[in-house]
């Protein structure tokens, strides 16, 4: 009966323990995720709303004003028209005020207007003496160029870098009917493509994907035994004006077929279709980019050198696709920039924090000092952190910029176009590393 009693003790005092330990750890938890969601932007419309009240009261005071006076009746109407044109204007600066704080709360591609990306750069609205604002934005031409309404489509997809390594050729043509508006695509052939197999050879078919749509897909049959295939398949994508298809992206993804495990990928082409002059039938021989194994995510970078001052200027654009680091699925992204001569580490930069993303713009932009006969010997680190505020500070990526001791081909290609263009600015996607 004692040990009973006992038994029951110890098994209530285990349960009460579990419990407090659960609270505790629940607790420590809604902290962590409220510092990492305690992000608010200032709200513009309550601002915006106080600065109409305040006019409306001026305008009621200066209206009590002028009833008093004799004149009252002579100047009715032309304070009506008053009244009506600070109504208008009002209303006009609510919605541009409501404009911008959307556009600011994407954080996103819709709001990133920078000269560095090749495409027209919108220019800063100036103000009538009517007080109607005029600009680039306003004009429907520029707003309705496909390369201007698919800018973002071409940055999120396309990695102008050249490939790592050598994966296969892809030769392909295109063909818009404007009668029917249908788009014909032919998957010629493909040459030099890797062996998967242990024969020696693959079986590769192509995967067809018209982004960012990534449900329909289509496939071109599988070649046995060979990394030199010929397909010659044609695919017809019905229902695209000319408008709509501009702001698409052709995705070619070539895939090794394995009957008893998940096919392999052997490389992919990205094509923005806005690029594309379908007056004729273009026909196209396109590297493969081998996939990444490790998706760390990419970097927008630039780069330019003025040997008259010796100033070298780096400008972290923004970053796609980083490696989630929080239990959210998002990470805390910022850079951090180290100017190093052999060796030794001279100089550190860093770039805020973007809270709760993926997918930062960065636009920060960095000079060095650094004379010419030693550009060839500096490195700059760049590294991208996910900032937490219990813990140490995680690494997402990094690439190391150099001539000669670069993270990759592709890095030393950069660094040799800044010194072979000086005083140009040098724009490349950069693969970011694990280590």
């Amino acid at each position: 009966m004692v040990s009973a009693i006992v038994i029951g003790l110890l098994v209530t005092l285990g349960v009460i323990v579990s419990i407090a330990l659960l609270m505790v750890g629940a607790y420590f938890w809604w902290r962590h995720k409220r510092s990492q969601l305690e992000f608010i932007e200032p709200c513009d419309e309550e601002e915006s709303s106080n600065g109409s009240m305040r006019l409306q009261q001026c305008q009621t005071s200066v209206d009590t004003a002028q009833s008093e006076t004799p004149q009252a009746s002579a100047k009715s109407s032309t304070q009506q028209l008053l009244n009506q044109s600070h109504q208008q204007q009002q209303q006009q600066q609510q919605s541009n005020q409501q404009a911008n704080n959307i556009n600011r709360k994407l954080n996103g591609f819709l709001n990133f207007k920078t000269p560095l990306i090749g495409g027209t750069v919108a220019s800063p609205q100036t103000k009538s003496p009517g007080g109607s604002s005029s600009g680039v934005d306003g004009t429907n031409a520029n707003k309705d160029h496909p390369s201007n309404r698919s800018i973002s489509m071409v940055d999120m997809y396309i990695d102008n870098s050249d490939p790592s390594e050598n994966v296969g050729q892809i030769h392909f043509s295109l063909e818009y009917d404007f009668q029917n508006t249908t788009l014909i695509l032919k998957i010629i052939q493909g040459k030099e493509l890797p062996a998967k197999d242990l024969s020696g050879t693959s079986d590769p078919y192509v995967r067809v994907t018209l982004l960012p749509d990534k449900k329909h897909r289509l496939e071109t049959k599988i070649k046995r035994r060979t990394l030199n295939p010929r397909w010659n398949e044609t695919f017809y994508f019905e229902g695209f004006p000319i408008q709509k298809l501009q702001s698409r992206v052709l995705h070619l993804h070539v895939f090794d077929y394995d009957r008893f495990s998940r096919d392999d990928s052997i490389g992919e082409v990205f094509l923005p279709l806005c690029q594309v002059d379908f007056s004729g039938k273009p026909s196209f021989w396109k590297a493969l980019k081998p996939p990444a194994k490790d998706k760390c995510g990419d970097l927008l970078i630039s780069l330019c050198y003025h040997p008259s001052n010796s100033i070298l200027t780096l400008s972290l654009i923004k970053a796609r696709n980083l490696k989630a680091k929080d239990i959210n699925g998002k990470s805390d992204p910022y850079c951090k920039v180290w100017l190093t001569f052999g060796d030794k580490r001279v100089e550190k930069r860093k770039t805020p924090i973007y809270k709760c993303t993926l997918n930062p713009v960065f636009n920060a932009s960095f000079s060095y000092n650094v004379p010419w006969e030693k550009i060839r010997e500096c490195s700059l680190d760049i590294m991208v952190m996910d900032f937490d505020n219990i813990g140490r500070n995680e690494l997402i990526g990094r690439i190391l910029l150099a001539g000669k001791n670069g993270s990759g081909p592709s890095e030393a290609k950069h660094w040799q176009d800044m010194i072979s263009k000086p005083r140009q600015t040098i724009v490349q996607w950069h693969r970011l590393k694990p280590e």
